[in-house]
């Protein structure tokens, strides 16, 4: 049988994009192929919003305008991602099955006439949408052009938790097959406290809107709930698919920008791993974003090459403000997608809508058609990516790891914790910025993962950490690993109950400490850091803010100290040596830039090399059995120099023997016969 999990179309890299020709005439269609053939189109997804036109009555299939199209596409050499329809039920379900529709918290009923999903917990949405899936793999499952099956659109996004009579039900359900016991389930959620305990399971809801904060311990786990029914929605149409089809099925994910949907769960259900991705234009260093995205996609893949199934080619039109990029901005966006893992390079989509409600979102053809500065850099953009199909199937390697773990997330950001600012995504940017400015490529990792690979190992948001994935952790430092954990971390079970011993008690031997009490500051306060004698060079002092805590040392060294604050004169910074590794704990908020004399110092512990770039510029290994191919992108405003082995820049044809020039807003891609340090020189 032949593998899944591979790109299926071959030696190159796949370039295109979502396809909606329902929306355009069919004298339109014979002009987008040939437009598609002109930009190196090579893949499209078609029908992710099409089950009005397939099943315009329920039971009744129209497919003529289908076959039309995959023969259409087949003929032109475009291979093609089919899609079920199942993100946007038609008008005619909603009038026949009013129950399906989703409910929000405060008890509105969501109507027809957007986009999005009905209630996952709908009985009749989820024999529907079985049937459609099925129908489509039936009849399509040997057709030419389809090359793999794409189920649904971005489960989570924009309809996540539901609180409708059927998804109360059904987590009803949930719970009593996971705790089995009302006796277990209020033990898990504390119900003693505020007398809320259960003696009947009828009398279980969801956390709906309460008069003060819910229940943190039954919130949690209906976030739970929440993903486990939109995976079983997906995997109800993927088993219906593959009673037919023999293709690679995936749906694509939103990465770090959908947080209803924990993607290691997910990951183990798709067959390939595919990923949409957009800038948010309120960040300045987007790309840095952009790479974050990217390199925990590869890492929910399992290091295996993905599919980046969407991005765009200029602005979006769902920002408050929608900047749109700016010349060469697109190339380096995909290319940098390319350098992490991807093996496809896609965008939504093909052809502007001239109607609807995405009608300002930039695409492959815009409206000002094949005169533009967009429709140019398409182009060209084909072009490179033909000229780059040797790296398909190549891999990244990383020695650092930065733990990722949606339920630790979900818990953190519940209600009522110490301070509002300490929010879970913002230490994960900050971190990962700093290893990115240090030119360290990072994998993501969930705590209970093998983590032996990995030189360093960052735990920038570890609020939940379970006894299993603390003592994993410990085994980690112990066989010689270096850890370094962020303050308000390994706080709380998988309950959302504080660990017995208090506040950081798993990790409590490995870091050589224990937290007293928190010390959150008030909005707008600063407070100094300064470094021990010796201790980290010439350091002096940084700034911090947001919080502060009391630790109590056993046997921990004092790295830095407070000047200030409520916790002045005490720990901030500290190192403990654990069997054979090493623990590093910062008890407060660092900004990037304060991070970096940190960091330097963790480095030296694990043996982490970092390469000598020049600012802005990134350069990343894809590796392949015979070669190794470096991504070099400047995402700066000067032309430098990095040094790099020899070989040949497959972008322009050109060997490189030594020193690469690297324009501003530039990229180049080297291929060389074996991995080598990268070095930069700032010099232009």
């Amino acid at each position: 049988m032949a593998d899944r999990s591979a790109w299926p179309t071959g030696r190159r890299i796949g370039y295109g994009g979502d396809y909606n020709p329902e929306q355009w005439p069919r004298e339109t269609w014979d002009e987008d192929v040939a437009l598609m053939r002109e930009a190196g189109v090579n893949f499209v997804s078609v029908g992710i919003f099409s089950w009005a036109l397939l099943e315009p009555r329920e039971g009744e299939y129209n497919f003529a305008w289908l076959d039309d199209l995959l023969d259409l596409l087949h003929g032109h050499g475009i291979a093609v991602d089919l899609a079920t329809p199942t993100a946007s039920p038609p008008a005619w379900f909603f009038a026949a099955y009013p129950d399906a529709r989703v409910v929000t918290r405060d008890g509105t009923i969501l109507g027809f006439g957007s986009r999005g999903m009905a209630s996952p917990s709908s009985s009749a949405y989820r024999a529907a949408a079985v049937r459609v899936a099925s129908a489509l793999a039936s009849r399509y499952a040997d057709h030419p052009a389809v090359v793999m099956w794409h189920v649904h659109n971005e489960y989570g996004a924009p309809v996540g938790q539901d609180y409708s009579e059927a998804a109360v039900g059904a987590f009803r359900e949930w719970l009593r097959d996971r705790y089995r016991t009302l006796d277990a389930l209020n033990d898990a959620w504390g119900t003693a406290f505020w007398g809320q305990s259960y003696g009947d399971w009828e009398h279980v809801g969801a956390p709906a809107a309460t008069p003060s904060v819910a229940n943190p311990a039954q919130s949690l786990d209906f976030a739970r709930f929440t993903d486990h029914q939109l995976r079983a929605c997906y995997i109800a149409e993927r088993d219906a698919i593959r009673e037919h089809a023999q293709q690679p099925i995936t749906t694509n994910f939103m990465a770090n920008e959908c947080p209803t949907t924990d993607l290691w769960a997910w990951a183990h259900e798709v067959d390939i791993v595919s990923n949409d991705h957009y800038l948010t234009a309120a960040d300045e260093r987007g790309h840095v974003g952009l790479s974050l995205a990217a390199d925990l996609t590869r890492s929910v893949a399992g290091g295996r090459p993905w599919i980046l199934m969407e991005h765009s080619t200029s602005a979006v039109n769902w920002q408050p403000r929608n900047v749109a990029k700016r010349p060469g901005e697109m190339a380096r966006n995909s290319l940098g997608h390319l350098a992490r893992g991807a093996d496809v390079i896609a965008f939504f989509q093909w052809r502007a809508s001239r109607r609807g409600a995405e009608k300002f979102h930039s695409a492959m053809l815009p409206h000002a058609g094949t005169g533009s500065r967009i429709w140019r850099e398409v182009r060209e953009l084909g072009r490179d990516v033909s000229n780059l199909a040797e790296l398909q199937g190549s891999t990244v390697a990383a020695e650092v790891a930065l733990l990722w773990d949606t339920e630790s997330f979900w818990a953190q950001d519940l209600e009522w914790r110490p301070s509002v600012d300490v929010r879970h995504r913002e230490r994960v940017r900050a971190y990962y910025e700093r290893l990115w400015r240090d030119g360290v490529t990072t994998d993501f990792a969930h705590p209970s993962a093998d983590l032996s690979r990995y030189r360093l190992v960052v735990a920038p948001a570890s609020y939940l950490l379970t006894s299993e994935s603390a003592e994993n952790l410990r085994r980690y430092v112990a066989g010689g690993g270096t850890l370094l954990v962020s303050f308000f971390s390994a706080v709380v079970d998988e309950h959302d109950a504080v660990h017995p011993g208090g506040f950081g008690a798993p990790l409590r031997d490995v870091l050589g400490l224990l937290v007293h009490e928190f010390l959150p500051l008030r909005s707008g306060t600063e407070t100094r850091v300064a470094w021990a004698d010796g201790v980290l060079g010439d350091a002096g002092e940084v700034a911090a803010d947001t919080s502060q805590e009391d630790l109590a040392l056993e046997g921990a060294e004092v790295v830095a100290s407070h000047l200030d604050g409520p916790a002045a004169g005490s720990p901030a910074i500290t190192r403990h040596a654990f069997g054979g590794g090493t623990a590093w704990y910062v008890s407060t908020r660092l900004d990037i830039d304060a991070l970096a004399p940190v960091l330097r110092a963790v480095y030296q512990d694990a043996g982490v090399r970092r390469p000598d770039l020049p600012d802005d510029v990134e350069v990343v290994v894809r590796n392949g059995p015979e070669a190794d191919y470096h991504v070099a992108i400047n995402h700066g405003e000067h032309d430098v120099k990095v040094q790099l082995a020899d070989g040949v820049e497959l972008l322009s044809g050109e060997r490189v023997t030594g020193r690469l020039g690297l324009p501003a807003g530039g990229v180049a891609v080297v291929r060389t016969s074996a991995e080598r340090r990268v070095r930069g020189d700032h010099r232009a």
